[in-house]
């Protein structure tokens, strides 16, 4: 058991809808150093990789530079989160709903002008009638490697939005994907980029988040 640590905090400016969320829905005020590092990089258009403690507020070094990229561009397709569970997707999705659905995010967004920013898993749980809302609408996707690998990279045009838009990926739970099951998933990465580049896209980042990886250098 490590002896307890006084945390850190850094001083990083917000989008001030984020900052209104954040205070509000989770009482946070001030981001630790790392989060704020991690924000910093993703903004710069770095790939980053965040590898801090279990419970240590990795998911929100990415939802907020996400969340404020979407605010400036609101109906883009711009980030994919990739988990390795079901679970864990509904888990950050629920967390990132109640980030999006803040009514400061509709302020910012323009009370009048009938934009939101939506987030949707897509994974073999999802109704096939639900599927064709999601690649239309969603701003943030949710899914797993298997799906991503069987049921969107082969079927690419009829998701011309996320290879065309995509911004971000997050690949969460990273130290999951070793041995044989990671140099798979390091190739479904692969065919991802390509496909995008395809499209004319040549701008996504990665962001790659662990509690577990003892040397990530």
């Amino acid at each position: 058991v490590e002896p307890t640590r006084q945390a850190l905090f850094a001083d990083v400016e917000l989008h001030p809808a984020v900052r209104r969320a954040l205070a509000d829905a989770a009482g946070i005020t001030r981001l630790y150093v790392h989060q704020a590092r991690a924000v910093e990089h993703v903004r710069a258009g770095r790939h980053t990789g965040i590898v801090t403690p279990t419970s240590s507020g990795k998911s929100l070094a990415y939802h907020v530079p996400v969340v404020e990229w979407l605010l400036a561009h609101p109906e883009h397709l711009a980030a994919l989160y990739m988990f390795p569970t079901k679970a864990l997707g509904q888990d950050q999705l629920r967390a990132l709903t109640q980030l999006i659905s803040h009514p400061a995010m509709t302020h910012a967004l323009g009370v009048d002008s009938g934009l939101s920013i939506h987030c949707d898993t897509y994974d073999g749980d999802t109704p096939h009638d639900v599927r064709a809302e999601v690649r239309e609408n969603a701003n943030v996707i949710i899914t797993n490697p298997d799906m991503l690998h069987v049921g969107m990279l082969p079927g690419h045009r009829a998701f011309p939005r996320l290879f065309a838009q995509l911004r971000f990926v997050v690949v969460d739970e990273a130290h999951v994907y070793a041995g044989v099951f990671g140099s798979h998933v390091a190739l479904v990465l692969r065919r991802l980029l390509r496909l995008c580049r395809a499209y004319g896209n040549t701008s996504v980042q990665f962001i790659f988040c662990s509690a577990t990886i003892a040397n990530p250098e």
